[in-house]
């Protein structure tokens, strides 16, 4: 099997060019991400249409992520900026683990990916993860990442299979739509609609924009499966 680093849909589905759990896990997040009720349209169109792209790690080898970035991140080296997005499987555990246990394996990932970053972060960028502009960089640009898995009970919206599973959202996507601009807090607002009818809870209160002086990007990352606030330090660590 010829190892491929990023994925087109026609790929991933291809039984010939990907393990066997990789098929069963992206048939899963099809179906899931395609339902009409999904909450996150931009994603369910972006499904359908073929924009998104994907990559997957098994537990013994991460070393298909930086160069999966890599390659997803050469898509955005000039506008428009298709909304594509970016989702990593990670091999399945045999029996289901503690989200705790998936939020440590999420943030080990992430860490992972920046010692691997060859690039170093802008200087303008804050290295500490308690400040309110902290943002994930990689190869020099900035990314919203979120974790999804299938412990989350209540937030079934970040249930999509499983398989743990890393979004990627370069910054350059959302231009038009930030969280001070009125395509922004309209088009957040729907999707949250939508998301507490999908998890039949309220948003979780970690959920802002960034730019928020009140909110940590971080705790955004990876929500908790309640209502309540993140605790605890970041897990995250600026190699410098």
């Amino acid at each position: 099997m010829e190892n491929r680093f990023l994925l087109t849909k026609d790929e991933i589905s291809n039984p010939a060019l990907v393990p066997e759990w990789l098929t069963q896990e992206y048939r899963t997040f099809h179906e899931i991400v395609t339902d009409k009720t999904f909450p996150c349209y931009f994603g369910m169109k972006a499904e359908n249409k073929g924009e998104l792209r994907y990559a997957y790690l098994s537990q013994e080898d991460w070393s298909n992520l930086p160069k999966a970035v890599d390659q997803f991140l050469q898509l955005f080296t000039s506008p428009p900026f298709i909304r594509h997005g970016l989702f990593v499987f990670v091999e399945p555990e045999k029996e289901e683990r503690s989200l705790d246990y998936y939020r440590a394996y999420f943030w080990r990932i992430l860490q992972y990916l920046h010692e691997e970053d060859p690039v170093p972060w802008p200087k303008e960028t804050p290295r500490d993860p308690e400040h309110y502009l902290w943002d994930f960089h990689f190869a020099g640009e900035p990314i919203f990442a979120f974790g999804n898995a299938q412990a989350y009970k209540q937030r079934k919206t970040r249930d999509l299979g499983n398989s743990l599973i890393l979004g990627f959202q370069p910054r350059k996507i959302f231009q038009g739509l930030e969280g001070t601009e009125k395509g922004g807090i309209m088009s957040r607002e729907k999707v949250r609609e939508r998301v507490e009818v999908w998890d039949q809870l309220p948003t979780h209160p970690d959920i802002s924009h960034f730019g928020d002086p009140n909110h940590n990007e971080w705790k955004q990352f990876f929500i908790g499966d309640d209502s309540e606030p993140v605790t605890g330090k970041c897990p995250f660590f600026h190699k410098d």
